[in-house]
């Protein structure tokens, strides 16, 4: 059904599930998988800028390894690593599933850093209002919300 699906991770355990549809849904026809990965970053004075999480090289790993594994899994898997300035990637998220020519868009909701999200506004339920195709959100576990 879906030809090219975007999942879109933070590196969170949340994004994990997420994942796990993704994976899922691109298994079951020949579909190609695109991991997408925005780093946050806070504007400074000047030319640089710091990033919101402290872990980024970390979660940048693990998105590549995720790739690696997916494709030894026999899935065409791709990452795209978007370096952003500001507080909200649900943009560029949509940008990438846009240059793509995705489908779909899989991702979950409440992943990195809660606090932010309430502050900033969720990524997810922007990138619902700006996603050029349909976006399949995975909820947290239930226990996450008791």
């Amino acid at each position: 059904m879906f030809k090219k699906i975007v999942w879109a991770t933070d590196g969170s355990e949340n994004a994990d599930r997420a994942l796990a549809v993704a994976k899922s849904l691109a298994s079951e026809g020949t579909a190609t998988l695109t991991i997408v990965h925005v780093v946050q970053k806070i504007a400074t004075s000047g030319d640089t800028a710091l990033g919101w999480y402290a872990d980024e090289e970390q979660v940048e790993a693990k998105v590549n390894k995720i790739a690696s594994e997916l494709s030894q899994d026999g899935l065409n898997a791709t990452v795209k690593i978007v370096r952003h300035v500001g507080p909200q990637p649900a943009h560029q998220i949509a940008d990438v599933a846009r240059e793509e020519g995705a489908d779909l868009i899989v991702m979950s909701t409440r992943g990195h850093a809660a606090i932010p999200g309430l502050l900033l506004g969720s990524v997810t339920h922007r990138l619902l209002h700006v996603a050029p195709c349909p976006v399949l959100v995975v909820p947290p576990p239930a226990s996450a919300s008791a």
